[in-house]
């Protein structure tokens, strides 16, 4: 499975953004897909999860504020960032799991400005 995200950028908080992620396969027949973030000097987070059955998680400190969906016509994995906080500033990643094995995307810059 391959991965690539987009749609990072700078952002003033309180603003939002939508990172999407394209995938190399049906993205409905993937185990879990999500989004995970590093931020500098941090391990890397899970941020939320999408399983094949359609069941989110969200970690709770962007519950509320993040949405998770996946694009049946694009075969695309999306994050809808609102209410952004200068503590959301990380490299956002987006993952497959299938089978037991993780897929990586490249990773995009999400920085907010306070």
């Amino acid at each position: 499975v391959q991965l690539q995200a987009s749609g990072g950028g700078l952002v003033q908080a309180g603003g939002s953004l939508r990172l999407s992620c394209a995938v190399s396969r049906n993205i409905f027949s993937i185990d879990n897909t999500g989004w995970y973030r590093q931020a500098p000097g941090k391990q890397r987070e899970m941020v939320a999860t999408i399983a094949r059955n359609g069941i989110r998680k969200y970690t709770d400190s962007v519950q509320g504020r993040f949405t998770i969906s996946r694009d049946i016509a694009k075969n695309t994995l999306n994050l809808q960032m609102n209410s952004l906080k200068p503590e959301d500033t990380a490299v956002y990643f987006c993952n497959a799991n299938d089978n037991g094995i993780n897929y990586w995307g490249q990773g995009t810059l999400v920085t907010v400005s306070s």
